[in-house]
């Protein structure tokens, strides 16, 4: 597990969840930023990649325009490619959550971690978290392992990514699933992000005043991320959460594979999302009862949800 990987669990243990969601909405609509650390629910037993039918190994790293991609596949099957969020990994957004054992079965689940997270290299420049290029991450994988056509599901800030790969490789998908997402219409106060960035970046965490940024870098600094990463995260944060790279309505317009959006019901970060319910043609929209934006993935409901919707593929 990587250092960056353990800051949900102090995260959540320092933090009521009612005080997370509202951190998270202070973060910001369209992407849940700060308190989307990857994981929603309890702690699940790790499970071990099986072989893929392909013809490369079933886990490892490939290079995406320069960039060395760690990614790791579940089982056989149709592939369904996991795009996880914001300060998540393969690990904590799909295992720990249940999703790998709860839809893997009779699929090929693929999933990669985003540059800047997990096991994946860790650029510094802002422009390397671009979405054009973490959404390109994505469709270099599926050449790597030689996938033509694949469902995708995309949490948080995987689903602003898997909006980019729907909108410019709709050719390369069965069908997308939009989880824990909002509008992404319009941009967000970039304020948050500054103070995000600037938490992370400082040289002595006792300057940083900013409570917000306060509580991310002192959860950083308690799970041991070290400097490398948190700049990278820090990098990803101020290109990614002020949504600068908005979509607008009429990118949707000529969809014409099946969308399912899937929110929990009390999910208090996915402002706006029914502008991106009018704005997909023929969208199915879901909200889990019960689920926020942490723990929906977990719930039964959330994964019955997504089996039924991939089933009528």
């Amino acid at each position: 597990m990587s250092a960056n990987d353990r800051v949900h669990s102090i995260w959540v243990a320092g933090m009521s969840r009612r005080e997370a969601l509202r951190l998270s909405l202070l973060a910001g609509a369209g992407v849940a930023g700060v308190v989307v650390l990857g994981c929603g629910g309890g702690e699940k037993e790790s499970v071990t990649p099986t072989i893929a039918p392909t013809a490369v190994p079933p886990s490892g790293f490939f290079d995406s325009n320069g960039v060395k991609i760690h990614y790791e596949t579940f089982g056989e099957g149709k592939p369904l490619v996991l795009v996880h969020g914001l300060y998540g990994s393969i690990q904590e957004d799909w295992v720990k959550t249940g999703i790998v054992s709860g839809i893997g079965s009779g699929r090929q689940l693929i999933a990669l971690d985003h540059r800047g997270h997990g096991e994946s290299d860790k650029p510094k420049n802002l422009e390397d978290y671009r979405v054009e290029k973490m959404g390109q991450d994505v469709v270099n994988l599926m050449d790597y392992l030689g996938v033509q056509k694949a469902d995708l599901l995309g949490y948080s800030m995987g689903a602003f990514i898997s909006n980019w790969v729907l909108i410019n490789h709709q050719d390369r998908l069965n069908s997308v699933i939009l989880s824990g997402t909002g509008g992404n219409l319009k941009a967000n106060d970039p304020a948050t992000a500054r103070s995000l960035y600037d938490a992370l970046m400082a040289e002595d965490p006792t300057t940083v005043t900013d409570p917000i940024g306060k509580l991310v870098r002192d959860a950083f600094d308690q799970a041991g991320v070290d400097r490398n990463t948190r700049e990278a995260l820090a990098a990803c944060t101020l290109q990614f959460l002020p949504l600068e790279q908005h979509y607008e309505a009429s990118d949707f317009v000529n969809v014409k594979i099946p969308v399912m959006i899937i929110n929990g019901e009390q999910d208090t970060v996915t402002g706006g999302v029914e502008e991106l319910v009018a704005a997909i043609p023929g969208v199915k929209f879901v909200t889990v009862p019960g689920g926020d934006h942490l723990s929906v993935r977990s719930l039964p409901a959330y994964q019955q949800e997504v089996l039924a919707f991939l089933k009528q593929r």
